[in-house]
């Protein structure tokens, strides 16, 4: 760290780590930003978007930075996160699309000569002015058959009023969508008729784009609804950052809220190196060196060098411990097995386990069946993920650095 030559005085932090949370400067993403930007001048809506990575990638910061290209694009934006009760049947999912819908929709007037047959209620105490909640709920209340056809009728009816405000058409942006699933045991397909009612619309010439954002898992989720879904979605797949663009993520902060010092390039390539570039990892890491070189220069000391051992063990008790305390002992042997491999940081197979197991635990390696069931207690439990090829990978990005600073005598695991 440099120190300028400006007096000291009370500093707010820019650095922001936390789920969702806008970071100071989005570093990074040209390239995803520009194909979202690509799939808003669609007339005739051919491609949705998947907007997927691990978690800590910034898929909700970028989502967030999306919502003001699409309205400034003539868009309307609708959409929330995606929580387990969505997806516990149908009716949930409808009215969940619904209410969100409402939100964007009803101060549109409802007026001739668009279609109102869905809307003409006896007695002025029911009558209604606008496309509002009220409106959306009796048009799906009088549409007969299923629920899809309701839904269908729902988004048709909308964008006969939306298409005379001069608008393009309707984003609906769901973020956590792989919470998103069907159960057959109750005969309840949320995640297929999300699927099926948008497909409908859209080969009706309704613009409407559906945009979910999610973990790894859900796009094979998608596919697995519906094989269709595979022609239906363009993947925006977010990785970590480079590290011209780590460093615009450090540098540009500390220069906006003018600190009075500078971060040295060798301290940016320090922070590049241990975070390897994801956008949540920088955000904890250069909140904690700013805030232990406040603390260094209220005593007339100054940061030479980044604490990294320090701030890690940190972020081990703050953001590692709690997942690594859903594993049981002989779990953690299995990822640690895993975190010893040489592309522990990427993807690997069920036979690389096993094989490595022979060398770290050779009086009781894990067999083929063995590591298969295990990693789908870990698949549950939100640490591993497998893609579409067969091949998994941790869901948690450093995940195998952590593991091995525990092999190292690292933190603890609470007590269960």
């Amino acid at each position: 760290m440099k120190k300028n030559s400006r007096n000291l005085g009370p500093l707010d932090n820019p650095f922001r780590p936390g789920a969702g949370h806008q970071p100071p400067y989005l570093a990074g993403r040209v390239a995803e930003t520009s194909e979202f930007s690509k799939l808003l001048t669609q007339k005739v809506i051919l491609q949705n978007a998947v907007l997927t990575g691990l978690r800590g990638v910034g898929k909700t910061v970028l989502l967030d930075r999306f919502k003001p290209l699409a309205i400034e694009a003539g868009w309307l934006w609708a959409g929330t996160d995606l929580s387990e009760s969505t997806s516990v049947s149908e009716d949930s999912l409808a009215l969940r699309l619904i209410t969100d819908l409402s939100v964007v929709t009803a101060q549109i007037p409802i007026h001739q000569p668009a279609p109102t047959s869905f809307l003409r209620q006896p007695g002025a105490a029911t009558t209604i002015h606008s496309l509002d909640f009220r409106a959306l709920r009796l048009i799906y209340a009088d549409t007969p058959g299923l629920i899809a056809d309701k839904l269908k009728a729902v988004l048709e009816v909308t964008w006969a009023f939306v298409s005379k405000i001069d608008r393009r058409g309707i984003v609906f942006a769901y973020d956590e969508a792989q919470n998103l699933a069907d159960h057959a045991q109750k005969e309840q397909y949320p995640l297929s008729l999300l699927l099926d009612v948008f497909q409908s619309i859209q080969r009706k010439g309704v613009p409407f784009i559906l945009v979910l954002t999610g973990l790894p898992t859900l796009f094979p989720k998608l596919v697995e609804a519906r094989t269709f879904a595979e022609r239906m979605f363009h993947i925006i797949t977010l990785g970590a950052l480079t590290r011209d663009e780590t460093g615009e993520a450090v540098e540009v902060p500390i220069r906006q809220s003018r600190c009075p010092f500078s971060i040295e390039s060798a301290s940016v390539d320090v922070i590049w190196t241990e975070t390897k570039g994801y956008p949540y990892f920088i955000q904890f890491v250069c909140k904690e060196i700013f805030d232990v070189w406040v603390l260094q220069a209220s005593m007339g000391e100054t940061l030479t060098s980044v604490p990294t051992d320090e701030i890690f063990r940190k972020l081990d008790a703050d953001f590692f411990v709690g997942r690594w305390a859903r594993a049981t002992d002989r779990q953690r042997e299995l990822l640690a097995v895993i975190a010893s491999l040489e592309n522990s940081d990427s993807e690997f197979t069920v036979q690389e386990i096993v094989a490595q197991s022979r060398e770290d635990f050779p009086e009781r390696p894990f067999s083929s069946s063995h590591a298969n069931q295990m990693l789908s207690a870990l698949i549950e439990r939100g640490l591993i993920y497998k893609n579409r090829h067969g091949k998994y990978s941790f869901a948690v990005p450093l995940f195998d650095r952590f593991i091995m600073r525990q092999l190292d005598g690292g933190v603890q695991p609470p007590l269960e």
